[in-house]
């Protein structure tokens, strides 16, 4: 075991106990991955408003709060702690700040269960989206965004939060496993599957007829 692997295994064991400090350290060490998922996930509309560091600020004092509910052993279990919360957090952001309008693209996280809400369609969609355009393009950007967006809700909705997250939120085979309660052979085939289907998507919409530039690749 290597001396950064025992350290963590000693930090996850204070933690458990309660350390606050620990929990700094751990946090301070995943801040960059959980960075990715807030800012994938949070609602464009909220980008003057919020910033990704003011709500992974937030995530870490409900984590701090939280803190005796975390009984797990392994970094990669931490994560997905972490992650559950900042998916709490940005729902209460979320509808702090657009109320009635949360039903629109990115509105919350969906929860993992037998009813998967569109979220995971809307922000897989403004993320290809902005692939294909410049800033300067708004306008283009959010028809294409809806394009997309309506094309990629045909695939399941388990394939579809599986290329979220290892692709854009860019989660190991592992903790997308331990995310969705399945075993990691099938996470991973189900995510080679999901690029395939994706790919077979994209070139049917007119603004990626022309190569498959902006999709994701393994």
């Amino acid at each position: 075991m290597s001396e950064g692997a025992a350290n963590s295994g000693d930090l996850l064991a204070r933690l458990k106990t309660g350390d606050g400090k620990a929990l700094a350290e751990l946090f301070s060490r995943e801040r960059e991955r959980l960075g990715r998922v807030v800012r994938f996930r949070l609602d464009p509309r909220l980008a003057r408003r919020v910033d990704a560091d003011d709500v992974l600020q937030e995530v870490y004092l409900s984590a701090a709060q939280r803190i005796g509910s975390f009984q797990g052993d392994s970094a990669p279990s931490f994560f997905i702690w972490l992650r559950l919360i900042a998916r709490q957090t940005m729902i209460d952001i979320h509808r702090r700040h657009l109320g009635a309008q949360l039903r629109d693209a990115c509105r919350e996280v969906p929860n993992l269960g037998p009813s998967y809400s569109q979220a995971t369609s809307a922000c897989l969609a403004v993320q290809l989206a902005a692939s294909r355009t410049s800033p300067s393009q708004a306008a283009i950007r959010d028809e294409i965004s809806h394009q997309i967006e309506r094309a990629i809700e045909t695939m399941d909705p388990i394939d579809r939060e599986i290329l979220a997250l290892r692709h854009f939120e860019e989660l190991t085979n592992s903790e997308v496993a331990e995310e969705l309660g399945i075993q990691q052979k099938a996470a991973s085939i189900r995510y080679v599957r999901a690029l395939t289907r994706l790919r077979q998507i994209l070139v049917q919409l007119p603004d990626f007829a022309s190569g498959d530039r902006g999709a994701p690749g393994p």
